[in-house]
Parts: C-alpha cells; structure tokens; sequence
C-alpha cells in the first residue's frame, strides 16, 4: 500500500449532483489501494476528506493523508494533522475580542508598511449576537421589550464595531440581536451538512470551527464541529490550520427507547455523567446503533451540545433518514437536501443499519434505563435521580443550616403577597440555554404543562423569578400557533429575551425584597435552570447552589417553590375544589407532545423566520456604523480598547527565556474553570475593575458584565481570577485574593500581580485536575498572561484552554500521573 502525491490526487472526481457538476474528493477510492476506509469511524473519514482535500505538499502533507488512512484505534498520537474547517462561528462575547484582535492586526501591518486588507477572514465567518442581553425584566407582557432595549444601551458601543466589522472585512456576517442563540440559528439555518462552494464548484462535508464550546451542538445533524479559544480562531481566519491531535475514538452503541416521561435533558444528563467517568476527554465521541432511530434529530443535538460537559472534544451522530427529515422541517431548500443525501452516499459518510466501524474504545448505553434526573448543585455531571432529589438536596441544606447554627427563614413582601422566604427556596426557575430551548419536545411539553397546572389553579410562588428565552424565534411561533404562550406566561414564562440569558450567569437582579432576606440571614437558596452549566457562582452570586433540569421540571420546580420537594408524593397544589394536584396530574404524554409538534412545527416558520436573519430590528438598524479599513480607536472608550498584544510586533518572533526566579501567584484546587480565571457575570461593587470604570466616570449601574467588556483588556486583566467563588488555598478566603511575598501582604490578585510585575518578578499557578474547564474563553488565558504568568503547573488542562494558553505564550504544564 504506497502512497503519494498522484494517489492522493487521484481521488478527486467531477460528480454530477442535483446542483450541477461538482468537484469532489472521494475518499472511498483509497478502497482500490487496499486502505480499509470503510472500517475507519465517520469521523476520522470527515478529517480524512479535509487533509485529502486541502493536501498541497506543503502544509497538509502526504504523511498526514497516509497516517488517517492507517488510521490505528488503539494509538496515542502525539502527531497533529491540519484541519481546515468549511466555516466559523463566533457569539459577541468571544467575537468582539477577536475582532478588536483582527483590527488591531491591520494596524500593525499597516504600521509595517503592509496592505491592511491582507488581514482579512479567507473562509465564512458568522457572528451571533446572544450573549448580552439580560434578564433585568420578567413576569411581564413587554419584558423582550424592556430588556432588549436595556441590552442596546449599555451595549451601542460594541454593536457600532460589530456593524463597523460586517462593512470593514469580507466573508463576514452578523446576525444581531434578537434572532436566536448561536448554536440553534447555526443548527437551524447556518449549517449546510454538505458545503457547496460555489467559487471552485465543489462539495465537502460541512465542518465548523466556533468561539463557544458548545458548537459541538451542530455534531448532532452530522456536522463536525466544536469549540476553539478566539486566537485558535482568528488564525484560521487568516489562513492557518487548525492542529489538531489525531483523536482517538469511542464509539456508544445506544439502544432501547426512552420510557415514557423521560426528556431528551434526562438522557443528556445521564449520557455526561456516563461518559465522564470514562474518561472521554481529548477524544470524538460517535453515537451509533439501533437506539439512534428513537432520538429526533433535535434530541441528537441536546446530547451532542453538552460533549463539553461529559469531556469529549465533539459528540457525533452520522446522518441519517432522521437527519435528512429535520433538514425539510427546518426549511432547507429540497434540492440541497437531495444533494446531502446522494453526496454522502456517495463517498461513505452516510450512516446505514450496518454501520460498526473498529473504534478506540465501545460502550453500550441503554435508553430505555434513562429515569428523570437534575445535575447539581455544582457540576453538570453531578446527577441525582429525581425519586432521590428531596432526600440528597435536603441533605446538603442541612449541612448548610447546621454550619450556621440551624435552618433560617424571612417574612418578606413580593408582589403584593406576604410569604415566608425558607432555606430551599428556588428563587430562579429557568427555561434557558442553547441546551434545551430550540428542541420542540421539551419546550411544547413545558406549554402543554404549563397548561394543565392553569386550568388545575397552580401558579408559580412569587419569590421566583422566572423567564423564558428561546433559542430562536421559531420556538415563540410555535408555542403562539398551539396557544401555549397564554398558559406560559400565566406562570410568569414570559419571553424575557432570545439569547443566553440565565445560562450564562445573565440572570439579572433578584427582587429586592428576595435578594434583602438572602443577604441579612444567609438563606440557602437555588436555581433550577434548563442550562447546560452549574459551576459555583456562575447562575447568580446569591443561590448557594444551581440545578440543571429539563423545562419541564423547571416549570415543575417553579410550581413548587422549593428544591426539597418529593413528587411523587407530595402535591404542587391545590385545585379549586381543594384536590391535591400532583406533578403526575399535569404531566403530559409524548402522544400529546407529538401531535402538537406534528401539527405546529412546520417548514414555513423557519423559512419565514430565517428569510432576513441578517437583517435586526429598528434598534439594531438605527445604529450609526463608521467605514473603513481601519478602526477609528476612542481613547475615552471603556468598552473598545486597541488590544497590547500586537504593539512593538517584528517580522521575527523574539527568543524564548527561561522562567527564573518565579513566585506562586495562586494555589488553586480541582476543576477551576474558566469562569474562576475569567468571569463572565456581573461586576462587583468592589472589585478593581469596578474601581477601573469608576475612575472613568462610569457608574455601577452602567458596568453591564465582563463578558460586554471583553473588548477592554484594562477592564478584563482586573477580572482575572476575581471569581467570587474562587478558593485560593494560600490565603483564609474566598474570592480574588493571593499574597505577595515576602512581606505577607493579602490583597486582590490584580494588587498583587501588578507589584510583582514591578518588581519584576515572574509569576506561576498551580492547580489540580481539568483545570480550565467550560467556556472557550480566552481571556482566560489573555488576563493570566497580562498579570504576568508564566506557567500553569496542574493535574490535567481542558483541551481548549490549553490551546489558549500555548497560543498566548504561557506554558502549561501538567503533572505525572500520581503526582499532585
């Protein structure tokens, strides 16, 4: 079996498709040669298509071709091969960073004597905006309203660089505000499964690079996607490959079908607590088996968007008949879909009955074991069956109330009612997330609920806060058609805004008569969120803990009122007649769920919805944009700032050096995620980037999140590692504090870090296992370089996080096996 240059060419044939003829690379050839392909995962076939593809003898080799082709399942690979995605997709939070990068680039090139323009995105790049707004408003009929016009105030800044982007670089979209969140607008209408190139009339599969983790969503309709850190991104922008370690691969054979009453977010649930304590991480996973037939193509993405969570690089389900039929329902034009479908047939990538690759490793997962469960209080694979919960949850609010001398409790007043605020209390029920809210099983199955608890007298406590942010605007269509808003929004799930919201930590303030009793008597408090994340301190700095659920059981949770509630055996309610009203009683059945979706999601609301998905609202459209290849920078500006990292930049790197004479910046423990490094949430009052924008005439009710401030690295470099939740094992309390030696002095990590760089002093971290964990968020290792780290010595990295710190020139580096 040689291989070389001609044999590799030699794959490529003219096809005629639906379309019109096409050049493709059909890999499936390599069989004439005697490469078994055929037992290769679809997975390593999709990598193989691209490194065929994009092969020049230069960057993509042929020893990166022949390596995928002998492919071995059982090897640890320290080779990488280059990846060149069809596309990126980007949300603002990473986006606006990145952007602020790319224009920065184009003054230093411009700087060099250079053409700005060749600093420019060479592939599609789309950019969501949905990260931003807020729950500031809820419970009320014009809370989308109210919200999203507090989002444009404190936000003009960034959405006039934004519009000034969308005119400045080529290949490069925005979809503003209120459209939906990034990954059900990608799964819905950006992704193509087989891309059409029409500049050199060829087709390949559809595979994406994003600036959030969760892009993995897009794996579930058979999209090879996942997350990168923004400057991953931005280099492919620019041209370079993505490197990516050749993965191992592990199949899970599913089988059975779920019982009755179990969603889509109990089977993800229980999939991440299944696959992470097998330790996936690094590693594609490939759902495959007769199980698959049970799970809608919507179903699919929610267990393929948390791959993040159970520690997989993606999660892969191969298209099938169901993926195809999703594809018409969504709205995709029928000769595009006839074009999917006889392409991947084609060269292989279509999934058949008889599909069973030789993976890396294989586990069978049966669906029809699946029971209801939430995730909490910290950790999303943390799960707790539901028949548990009230005897788990109760336990961890006793070992709260007895550290603080016994259980405590507040009369408060809350819309127009007198009631006892107890420990236990959910104080935030929330449909939320790119998880949960764009799948029609879970959403029109909350309706149908929310429904029956109406007409049965239920109502939802009033300490709760509650909202509802669809993933996209289909989801609001569909629930009006079927008359299911009316009884949503009688519960207080009025549409609060369509983007991250709760999941994100954009929860918004609690009422203050809640938020007064919590802080005076130290009520434990929850959320119940259908999120995807539950790290401490991530949903709001007042709940003690957060539990992951399905939209279902958050309107379930928000009936109650209280985390520590049996269902089985103790009643939401009462009904007018002074009848017990029982979780079961308000339940509805999957028949009655589908017949809604079969009669109320329909093909012509995506089209509708998605014909002008580049084009926003008034707001949005009103904005006043500059033009011009290069950014006019406001020195007074404390949102924009012209990024540090390319000033003084030479055609020459400059030579490494030795990291001598170190001290510990921070002692930190296991699972430290980027959210500890990097907040995203809320700006504390005394925090010293509160101190920053106060110094600069902001005021606090203006300083939005440090998400909305990632285009400010003076903003962003006090935010490193000032999670409030942060524990530093060098000093006696939590937050962003360390100690400066050798005088002893305790002060916030950005206090110290400063006096250490004054000094000259380089600085390291240590840490445990699956350190940088969760979001795909550079500037957590943009602030760890900018306060002068050097090296992270830990356990374990999360794979994304590592990339960034590399990618920023801090050295990480992980511990021996057994040696903490």
């Amino acid at each position: 079996m040689s291989l070389g240059e001609r044999e590799i060419r030699e794959v490529k044939e003219e096809w005629d498709s639906p379309m019109g003829r096409l050049r493709i690379w059909n890999v499936n050839r390599f069989e004439e040669l005697g490469f078994k392909v055929s037992r290769l995962p679809i997975s390593i076939r999709i990598l193989l298509e691209s490194v065929v593809r994009n092969y020049d003898g230069k960057v993509v080799k042929v020893e990166d071709v022949e390596t995928l082709l002998k492919w071995d399942p059982k090897a640890q690979y320290p080779k990488e091969i280059p990846f060149i995605p069809a596309r990126l997709i980007l949300q603002d939070f990473t986006g606006v960073p990145l952007v602020a990068d790319l224009a920065a680039m184009r003054d230093a090139v411009a700087g060099l004597g250079k053409d700005p323009k060749v600093i420019n995105p060479l592939i599609p790049v789309d950019l969501v905006i949905d990260h931003s707004v807020q729950v500031d408003y809820f419970g009320v009929s014009d809370a989308l309203r109210l919200n999203m016009e507090l989002e444009f105030e404190r936000n003009r800044e960034r959405y006039v660089f934004l519009k000034w982007a969308q005119s400045a670089f080529s290949n490069f979209k925005v979809v503003p505000p209120g459209k939906g969140i990034i990954h059900q607008v990608n799964v819905e209408y950006l992704a193509k499964v087989v891309f059409v190139n029409t500049t050199n009339a060829s087709a390949y599969p559809d595979t994406v690079l994003g600036t959030d983790s969760h892009t993995t969503m897009v794996s579930g309709i058979g999209v090879l996607g996942w997350g990168v850190g923004g400057i991953e991104a931005e280099a492919v922008m620019l041209g370079q490959p993505h490197y990516i370690t050749i993965p191992q691969v592990v199949g899970v054979k599913l089988i059975g079908e779920p019982r009755e009453g179990v969603t889509a977010t109990d089977i993800v649930l229980n999939i991440t607590e299944f696959l992470r304590r097998r330790n996936v991480v690094g590693k594609i996973v490939e759902f495959y088996g007769p199980g698959i037939k049970a799970l809608p193509a919507w179903d699919r993405a929610t267990i393929s968007n948390m791959s993040p969570e159970y520690g997989a690089t993606t999660g892969l389900f191969p298209v099938d008949e169901l993926t195809l039929s999703y594809l018409r329902l969504t709205g995709r034009d029928e000769t595009h879909v006839k074009l999917v479908e006889e392409y991947l047939k084609h060269v292989g990538l279509f999934y058949t009955d008889n599909y069973e690759p030789t993976f890396s490793e294989n586990y069978q997962f049966d669906l029809s074991e699946v029971e209801p469960v939430i995730a909490g209080p910290r950790n999303p694979d943390e799960k707790i069956p539901l028949k548990s919960a009230k005897a788990m949850v109760s336990k961890l609010i006793d070992e709260y109330a007895n550290s603080r001398g016994g259980k405590r409790s507040s009369l408060i007043s809350v819309n127009d009612a007198e009631v006892k605020l107890s420990d236990g209390a959910v104080v935030i029920a929330a449909i939320t997330s790119c998880t949960n809210t764009s799948n029609p099983t879970v959403l029109i199955g909350a309706g149908l609920m929310a429904k029956k608890a109406v007409e049965k007298g239920l109502r939802t406590k009033p300490w709760v806060k509650t909202s509802l942010a669809p993933g996209s605007r289909v989801v609001t269509d569909y629930l009006t058609a079927a008359g299911l808003m009316p009884y949503l929004e009688a519960l207080g799930f009025h549409v609060t805004g369509y983007g991250c919201t709760v999941c994100i930590g954009n929860t918004g303030p609690l009422p203050e008569p809640v938020a007064k009793a919590i802080r005076e008597n130290d009520i434990y408090t929850v959320a119940v969120l259908s999120g995807n994340r539950n790290y401490e301190g991530r949903i709001h700095p007042l709940v003690k803990a957060a539990y992951l659920a399905s939209p279902m059981l958050v309107v379930a949770y928000a009936l109650a009122g209280r985390i520590d509630i049996d269902f089985d055996n103790e009643s939401l309610g009462y009904d007018p007649n002074g009848r017990p009203v029982y979780l079961r009683d308000i339940w509805p059945s999957m028949d009655e769920i589908n017949s809604v979706i079969k009669s109320m999601v329909t093909p012509e609301l995506y089209r509708r919805r998605y014909a002008d998905v580049y084009k926003g609202d008034e707001l949005w459209e009103g904005l006043k944009a500059p033009s011009g290849l290069l950014y006019q920078w406001d020195q007074s500006s404390t949102y924009i700032r012209k990024p540090p990292f390319f000033e003084n930049i030479t055609p020459e790197p400059p030579p490494l050096r030795d990291i001598k004479g170190a001290r510990i910046l921070l002692l930190l423990g296991d699972k430290i995620t980027t959210d500890h490094i990097s907040p995203a949430g809320s700006i504390p009052l005394d925090s010293p980037a509160a101190k920053y924008l106060m110094e600069r005439g902001v005021k606090p009710s203006e300083f939005n999140t440090y998400g909305s401030r990632r285009g400010n690295h003076e903003v962003m470099v006090r935010g490193g590692f000032s999670n409030v939740k942060l524990r530093n094992l060098m000093v006696n309390k939590d937050g962003g504090y360390t100690v400066h030696w050798p005088d002893g002095k305790v002060a916030t990590v950005y206090e110290v870090a400063m006096q250490y760089q004054s000094e000259g002093v380089p600085l390291i971290v240590f840490a445990g296992k699956q350190y940088g964990s969760g979001s795909s968020r550079d500037w957590a290792a943009k602030a760890t370089l900018l306060l002068g780290v050097k090296a992270v010595i830990a356990e374990s990295f999360e794979r994304i996080h590592r990339s960034n710190l590399v990618d920023m020139g801090v050295l990480p580096i992980q511990l021996p096996e057994g040696v903490s």
